[in-house]
């Protein structure tokens, strides 16, 4: 479905007709699942890329119409979600692991270690946090870039700056992500 269609689509569904977000997904739902298939490669294995997805669909359909103006809007919304939805599961996990889910073990039993893919969502929600504080627009540029799969040039388009701001800013956010990690805030 081209571009055109994609907004039109979401126009239709800020008008009250919300049965047309479900199109968009459907005609974009081949992308979203190669986007949510990259995000979780090597990291978290206890959610699937089709699950991710169908999660993101519940959440942007149900409530109140957002107002996405086209398809890289849409990208930036999904984008959004599927850190907080990462994130949630995440946490989840983490307070089961504490005791959340009562499982009773033997004292000689050996306590596996953290879930590197956890701990990696964990650590780049909490990078994030971090860098809301410093820079907001380079947030927004990892979000987009990392959870949202779009390219420079359309990251650019969608905040309004040149790509070559969006590369620096990109370039800074990955430097101070990578400085925080090192410096033990992995998350653990």
């Amino acid at each position: 479905m081209a571009a055109e269609e994609i907004t039109q689509l979401l126009a239709q569904a800020r008008e009250g007709e919300p049965e047309r977000l479900s199109a968009v997904f459907e005609a974009l739902y081949p992308e979203l699942v190669r986007l949510a298939n990259s995000r979780l490669r090597g990291n978290e294995v206890t959610i699937s890329p089709t699950v991710l997805v169908h999660e993101l669909y519940l959440r942007i359909t149900q409530g109140s119409a957002l107002p996405l103006n086209d398809r890289n809007h849409f990208f930036a919304a999904s984008a959004k979600a599927m850190r907080w939805i990462l994130v949630e599961h995440a946490r989840a996990r983490g307070a089961a692991k504490r005791g959340g889910g009562q499982l009773m073990i033997e004292l000689d039993e050996q306590i596996p270690g953290a879930d590197p893919g956890m701990t990696s969502v964990l650590a780049l929600d909490k990078g994030l946090e971090a860098l809301e504080a410093i820079s907001p627009q380079r947030r927004q540029v990892v979000e987009l870039r990392w959870f949202g799969g779009l390219e420079f040039s359309e990251i650019a388009a969608l905040l309004g700056v040149s790509e070559r701001t969006v590369y620096r800013d990109w370039e800074r956010a990955r430097a101070f992500l990578q400085a925080m990690l090192d410096d033990g805030g992995d998350g653990t």
